[in-house]
C-alpha cells in the first residue's frame, strides 16, 4: 500500500514536465522507471580517482613499498628477487604500506630500480643501494621525459639509463651522474632498504627531482 503511494508520488512529478495528461499505465510505468533512474543517477557518488586520494600526491615517504608501474604486472608490489642482476630495470612508483595508496598522483614520483654488483658502485651510491639495487627518479633533469631506455653508453661500454627524447645518459653506478647528452645535473636517488627480499623506502629523495626550470 505504502508502495502505491510512493509510486503514484513520482509518477505525478515525472508526468508535469515529460507526459503531461498522459493516462496509459504502461507508459506511466515506463515514465516512472525512468524518473527513478534519473534520481539514482544524480546522487550515486563518482568512484575516487586513485590519483586523487589522500596521499598520492605526495613525495616518497620512509617504509614505503614499490610497485610496478607498467606492464601486465602493474602495481604489484616488487620484491628483490624480482630484479635481475645488470637488468633490465623496473619503473615504479612509491605505495603507502598502510593504505595502500599508491603515490602516483605526481609525476615526479616515479621511479626505476636496476640491481647491479655491488662492487661496481662508487661509496655514496652502495651505501643507500642494499643488495645493489639502486634507485633514481624517471624524471630526466634536461626536459622532464622519462628515462626509458637501458642501453650501451654513448661514450664506453656499460649499460646506462638513457632519456631518448635528447639522448642524456645516466650512469646508475656512480650516483646516477650525467656521463653523455645536455641533461644539467644527475638523477635525484632514492635511498632503499631490504629486509626479507621485501623493497622498502629508507629516506626521501637524495637530489632534486624533475627538471631544469626555465631556459
Amino acid at each position: 500500500m505504502s508502495r502505491s503511494n510512493s509510486n503514484a508520488s513520482i509518477e505525478q512529478s515525472g508526468e508535469s514536465d515529460a507526459a503531461g495528461s498522459c493516462t496509459d499505465p504502461t507508459r506511466r510505468a515506463v515514465l516512472t522507471a525512468l524518473a527513478s533512474c534519473a534520481c539514482l543517477a544524480a546522487i550515486e557518488p563518482a568512484a575516487a580517482d586513485d590519483d586523487e586520494q589522500p596521499g598520492a600526491n605526495e613525495r616518497p615517504q620512509k617504509a614505503d613499498r614499490l610497485v610496478r608501474a607498467e606492464g601486465d604486472k602493474a602495481g604489484q608490489v616488487i620484491k628483490s628477487e624480482d630484479l635481475t642482476l645488470g637488468g633490465p630495470p623496473i619503473r615504479a612508483w612509491p605505495q603507502d604500506p598502510n593504505t595502500s595508496v599508491v603515490r602516483k598522483g605526481s609525476r615526479l614520483n616515479e621511479v626505476v630500480l636496476v640491481k647491479l654488483d655491488p662492487s661496481e658502485l662508487d661509496d655514496a651510491t652502495r651505501a643507500r643501494a642494499p643488495d645493489g639495487i639502486v634507485c633514481y627518479s624517471v624524471v630526466c633533469t634536461h626536459a622532464g621525459c622519462p628515462i626509458t631506455a637501458w642501453l650501451k653508453e654513448e661514450q664506453g661500454d656499460k649499460n646506462v639509463l638513457k632519456c631518448l627524447c635528447h639522448n642524456s645518459e645516466y650512469d646508475p653506478r656512480q650516483n646516477a651522474q650525467v656521463v653523455f647528452g645536455p641533461a644539467p645535473r644527475r638523477l635525484a636517488a632514492l635511498p632503499l632498504t631490504v629486509a626479507d627480499g621485501a623493497i622498502t623506502v629508507a629516506a626521501p629523495f637524495v637530489g632534486k627531482v624533475g627538471a631544469q626550470q626555465g631556459g
